[in-house]
C-alpha cells in the first residue's frame, strides 16, 4: 500500500506546502507501486513503512479474496496547482481552497486503497496535478500513464471534465467524476461515471416519497418566477404524475412578495397540504417560508425543499421544523456508526487531522472502485450489479445511453428536534 510519513498537518493555509512534501516523501510496501506527482517528474526514493490497519468496519460488500495477484492502476487528476508554491504571488484564496479539496480527497482515497491492500489487493496509484487549467487538463488525456490506467478519477470540476474528454482521441476508459453533481448531459461521454446524484434525481426521490408516504390529494408548487426552479420542478412533476397515475392534483402558483392567500380556498384543514419549494433565492425564501409558517397555524403543512437548503445558514431550524420541512441529501454521514468511528480513527492515525466531507467521499469511492478493479476490471461495465453502502451515501447506478453511469441514490431527511434526520 502507498504510505507517507506521518507528519502533522499544518493549518489549511499551509496545506499545499505539506502536499508537496507528501508527494515527494512517499513510501510503499511490496504490495503497491509508488505514487507519482506529475508525469514530468520521477518519484522520489522510497522506504518501506508498516501498513495502516485496515478499516475493517467499513460497510462494504462481504469481504472477498482477490481473484489474482494482479495490480490495478488508477490515475487521480486533482487540482493541486503546485506551480503556485514557487511563484511570487503564491496561492490565491480560491486556488488554495481547491488545493485543499484535492488534498483531502486524495488522503481519503489513498486510505481506502491502503485498507484494501491489507486484504491482498494490489494497486498502482498515479497522481497528476491538473493545475485547474483547461489547456493543461486537456493535455493530460494524451499522457501515456493516464491512458494506461484502468480507472481515471477526475478532473474534479465540470470545466475540467469538459476539457479532458474534449480531446479528439477520446479515451475508452472509465472516467469518474468524483465530486461534481453536474448532469452527465453536460459532457456527453459514454465512459463517464457520475457518482454524486444530479439534481433531477433528488427531485425524483422527493416525488416518490411524497407519492408513497405522504399520499396527498393535492400538491402546491410554489414558484419564485426564476427559471432555475425548473431544474427541480420539471423532473418532480414528471415523476409524481407517473407514480400517481395523475391521481394527485398538481397546482402551480407563482408567489409574489410572499403572499399565498390566493391558495386558501384550495387548502384542506383535515389533510396534509404539501408544498414544493424549489427556490434557493434568499429573499424569496425569507418571505415565503414565513408565510407558510403562519399558514401552518391553521392548516396541516408539509414542505419539500431544495437539497441545497441544508447549506443555507439563513434558514432557521425551528421554522423549518414547524412547517415539517423535508429535503433530500446525497451526503449524510452517521457519525455514531461503527464504520464511521473506525474510519475517523484510522484517518487521524494516518494523517494527524480530522476527515472532511471530501475525505469521506475519497475513501468511499476508493473502497468501492478499488474492490471492483481488484476483483475483475470488466465489472466496471456492470456497476448496476454492485450496490454499495458507503459512509456518506449509497451507490446505486443506472446506465444512461450515451451518458455513462449515474448514481441515483439520495436520502430523504426531515427536521426533527431541530436537526435533520433520515426518514427514507
Amino acid at each position: 500500500m502507498t504510505l507517507v510519513q506521518n507528519h502533522r498537518l499544518p493549518l489549511s493555509g499551509n496545506k499545499a506546502l505539506w502536499l508537496l512534501a507528501l508527494l515527494w516523501v512517499s513510501a510503499c510496501s511490496p504490495k503497491v507501486n509508488p505514487v507519482t506527482k506529475t508525469p514530468a517528474r520521477k518519484p522520489a526514493p522510497v522506504t518501506t513503512q508498516p501498513a495502516v490497519p485496515p478499516v475493517t468496519a467499513t460497510p462494504v460488500r462481504p469481504l472477498v479474496t482477490p481473484a489474482s495477484a494482479k495490480t490495478s492502476t488508477v490515475a487521480l487528476l486533482l487540482p493541486f496547482s503546485l506551480d503556485n508554491l514557487g511563484s511570487v504571488r503564491g496561492y490565491r484564496a480560491a486556488d488554495l481552497k481547491k488545493a485543499n479539496i484535492a488534498i483531502e480527497y486524495y488522503q481519503g482515497f489513498k486510505l481506502a486503497l491502503d485498507s484494501l491492500t491489507s486484504r491482498g489487493y494490489n494497486y498502482k496509484l498515479q497522481v497528476f496535478d491538473t493545475k485547474d487549467e483547461p489547456a493543461y487538463t486537456h493535455s493530460l488525456a494524451g499522457n501515456p500513464n493516464v491512458r494506461g490506467s484502468q480507472l481515471i478519477v477526475g478532473p474534479v470540476f465540470p470545466e475540467g471534465i469538459k476539457s479532458f474528454i474534449g480531446k479528439p482521441a477520446a479515451l475508452n476508459k472509465p472516467l469518474l467524476s468524483p465530486l461534481s453533481p453536474a448532469s452527465p448531459d453536460e459532457f456527453g461521454s459514454t465512459n463517464l461515471i457520475t457518482i454524486n446524484p444530479p439534481l433531477e434525481y433528488h427531485a425524483r426521490s422527493a416525488a416518490l416519497y411524497v407519492n408513497n408516504k405522504l399520499r396527498p390529494r393535492k400538491i402546491f408548487i410554489l414558484r419564485s418566477g426564476f427559471s432555475a426552479d425548473n431544474k427541480y420542478i420539471d423532473p418532480f412533476k414528471k415523476t409524481i404524475d407517473t407514480a400517481s397515475k395523475r391521481k394527485i392534483q398538481v397546482i402551480n402558483f407563482t408567489v409574489s412578495h410572499g403572499s399565498i392567500t390566493a391558495l386558501l380556498p384550495q387548502l384542506n384543514n383535515k389533510v396534509e397540504n404539501v408544498f414544493i419549494v424549489a427556490s434557493v433565492n434568499q429573499s424569496f425564501l425569507s418571505v415565503t417560508l414565513r408565510s407558510l409558517d403562519t399558514l401552518s397555524r391553521h392548516y396541516p403543512v408539509t414542505v419539500i425543499g431544495h437539497p441545497n437548503w441544508e447549506k443555507a445558514t439563513f434558514l432557521k431550524a425551528d421554522l423549518l421544523q414547524r412547517i415539517k420541512t423535508h429535503i433530500t441529501s446525497a451526503d449524510r454521514v452517521n457519525y455514531r456508526s461503527a464504520a464511521t468511528i473506525n474510519f475517523i480513527k484510522a484517518y487521524r492515525k494516518t494523517f494527524a487531522s480530522e476527515p472532511t466531507a471530501y475525505a469521506y467521499k475519497g475513501f468511499d469511492e476508493g473502497m468501492y472502485f478499488g474492490e471492483i478493479l481488484g476483483q475483475d476490471g470488466n465489472e466496471m461495465t456492470r456497476l448496476n450489479q454492485h450496490k454499495f453502502t458507503a459512509l456518506h451515501n449509497d451507490f446505486q447506478f443506472i446506465t444512461k445511453p450515451g451518458l455513462g453511469w449515474v448514481n441515483t441514490h439520495v436520502s430523504v431527511l426531515k427536521y426533527v428536534n431541530f436537526e435533520l434526520r433520515k426518514v427514507e
